[in-house]
C-alpha cells in the first residue's frame, strides 16, 4: 500500500463524499487505536499505532474541504514518493500560523517536487497565488498601500502649500534667492 496516498490508507476512492471519508475514519481508528492494541506483542502494537497514525492522517487531510482539495490538486501535479512531502511543506508554509514561514526551506522559495517542468511551474503559479491571496499578504498590501497614498497627498499638499504661499516663484528660486542673501551677508 502506498501510505503516501490519502485515500488508499482509508480505503476510498477520489469521489468518495466527507461522510464516506468519516466512516472509514472510524472504523479504521477502532481497528487500529493503540488502547486496544495494548496488550498486543510489540511488533503488532507498532504496526497498530503507525497505522493508527496514518490514517489520522489522512482523515486530519480529506476530513477538511480546503486541505482536500488542496491536496488533490498537489497529488495531481506531483509524482512518485513526494506527494505528501510536497503537500505538508507547501501548505506548513502559508497556511499553518505556527509552522514555517512561506518560501523557508528552499533555495527556489517552493518546496521540491519531482515531474515535469510543466507541473512544478504551475504548482509554482499555484503556490505564489495562493500566498499572494492569504489574508495576512493582502491586509499588509492594503497597509502599503495606505502610507503610499499618504506620502503621496502629504507631497501634493506641501508643494500646493507652497505655491500658494509664494505666488511666482519655485522653490528652487527662493532657494537660490536665500543663498544669495547669505552670501552677501558673510561678505
Amino acid at each position: 500500500m502506498d501510505v503516501r496516498d490519502h485515500y488508499k490508507v482509508l480505503g476510498l476512492n477520489r469521489s468518495a463524499t466527507k461522510e464516506e471519508v468519516k466512516e472509514a475514519f472510524r472504523k479504521l481508528a477502532k481497528e487500529f487505536h493503540p488502547d486496544k492494541h495494548s496488550q498486543s506483542p510489540k511488533a503488532v502494537r507498532d504496526s497498530a499505532t503507525l497505522r493508527f497514525k496514518q490514517v489520522s492522517e489522512a482523515y486530519e487531510i480529506l476530513g477538511d474541504d480546503c486541505k482536500r482539495a488542496d491536496y488533490n490538486i498537489r497529488s495531481r501535479c506531483a509524482s512518485g514518493p513526494s506527494v505528501k512531502q510536497h503537500y505538508y511543506s507547501s501548505y506548513n508554509s502559508y497556511a499553518n500560523a505556527s509552522g514555517p514561514r512561506y518560501g523557508y526551506g528552499s533555495s527556489s522559495g517552493f518546496a521540491a517536487r519531482s515531474g515535469s517542468n510543466v507541473d512544478g511551474l504551475f504548482t509554482n503559479f499555484h503556490m505564489l497565488l495562493r500566498f499572494l491571496t492569504t489574508r495576512a499578504f493582502l491586509l499588509n498590501l492594503a497597509f502599503a498601500g495606505v502610507l503610499v497614498g499618504g506620502m503621496f497627498a502629504i507631497d501634493t499638499s506641501g508643494e500646493a502649500l507652497w505655491k500658494m504661499h509664494n505666488s511666482g516663484k519655485s522653490f528652487e528660486e527662493a532657494m537660490e534667492s536665500i543663498n544669495k542673501a547669505k552670501t552677501q551677508e558673510d561678505a
